[in-house]
């Protein structure tokens, strides 16, 4: 990297880019590219290069400095992820209980880690997962630094920890209890991996597009039902079951399925932050998406200012869709975020019509 670039970095790391402050650096003869040559880099590989409007200089950009050594080592400017910015909630619903649960840490300085589990047969597991993931990440995390063998590792320890942990109880009703896990996590601001099984989703809204990070493990889909081995029947509205019991080919728990190919092995995705276009990362339950399209849920959290507002949001919506589940959402904003607002106007505006003429 060059004295020029590492000098940039560093006024970068400094100066806090409001709108004010942009403005001027822009005008700044230090930020200004000299007629015989760039002597600064492109973030987004555009052959443009970098100015204050990279970082965003838009009404509801949210403010995080620059992190150096992340910036360095990826040669471009990376800002922080900080978690006092994720917005979450988790509703009820029309049900009795709420067995959604999430969690979000920050294991050290460069390490973020994102979390929604949606139980069924009861909450425990997803307790037990909500309380006990993270502790066998950190342990695999000791063993190898690649985050996706490391979030294999620590799904296929916990549900084995946790079988361990039910029968504890001698109580069989336990061990048909299960969780989906949809889990994420961010190194330097930059590398993202997401592990999940069940139905929960992650979803990465990129230049306003909505990029599904997950698949959803359903007797649906042809790979898993030939992978699972059990025979899968239809209920009435079209929902289709493993042996009749259960809607999903991977989960945490569900022991007594365990014979017949439902399996705790997460399926993984490893990709890279643009922050210039990558507006922020969406974990949900599937009373969420069952009732919204991953485009809907990142047109409608792209209408809003901040993320508290819009899990909020999002949430209440699927309510008012008609979802009768637990609601659970994450969502953590990235460099881009309220830079690329997209309307809902024309087919939010039936939707909610449809459902409030359904609930009249």
């Amino acid at each position: 990297m060059s004295p020029a670039v590492l000098m940039n970095l560093l006024r970068c790391g400094r100066v806090s880019v409001s709108r004010h402050g942009a403005l001027s650096a822009r005008s700044s003869p230090e930020t200004s590219t000299p007629s015989g040559g760039s002597t600064r880099f492109d973030p987004d590989n555009s052959g443009r290069p970098l100015t204050w409007d990279s970082f965003g200089i838009w009404d509801d950009r949210i403010e995080e400095p620059i992190l150096l050594p992340s910036s360095i080592k990826y040669g471009r400017p990376i800002p922080q992820v900080s978690l006092s910015r994720v917005g979450s909630t988790s509703v009820v619903g029309l049900r009795k209980q709420n067995e959604d649960r999430l969690r979000i840490a920050r294991f050290h300085d460069s390490l973020l880690y994102f979390a929604v589990f949606d139980g069924h047969g009861g909450s425990y597991v997803a307790d037990y997962c909500q309380t006990y993931m993270e502790k066998f990440i950190r342990n695999a995390l000791e063993e190898d630094d690649d985050l996706e063998k490391v979030l294999k590792k620590a799904f296929l320890d916990v549900d084995k920890a946790l079988h361990t942990h039910l029968c504890l109880f001698n109580d069989a009703s336990f061990l048909t209890a299960g969780t989906t896990a949809t889990v994420a996590m961010l190194r330097d601001s930059h590398e993202l991996v997401v592990g999940s099984v069940g139905d929960s989703r992650a979803v990465l809204c990129r230049k306003g597009r909505a990029k599904k990070l997950t698949k959803d493990h359903t007797p649906d889909r042809k790979d898993e039902r030939q992978r699972s081995g059990g025979f899968v029947t239809w209920n009435s509205v079209g929902q289709a079951n493993v042996n009749g019991r259960l809607a999903m080919t991977r989960s945490i728990g569900d022991f007594h399925l365990k014979s017949i190919g439902v399996i705790a092995e997460p399926e993984t995705q490893r990709l890279n932050i643009h922050h210039t276009s990558d507006s922020f990362l969406a974990l949900t339950t599937d009373g969420i998406n069952f009732l919204l399209s991953d485009q809907e849920i990142c047109d409608i959290i792209s209408q809003c200012h901040d993320p508290t507002e819009a899990a909020d949001v999002i949430a209440q919506q699927a309510l008012q869709y008609g979802s009768e589940d637990n609601a659970t959402i994450v969502i953590v904003p990235l460099g881009a975020w309220g830079k690329h607002k997209s309307s809902t106007a024309i087919y939010s505006m039936s939707r909610n019509f449809a459902s409030s003429g359904r609930w009249a």
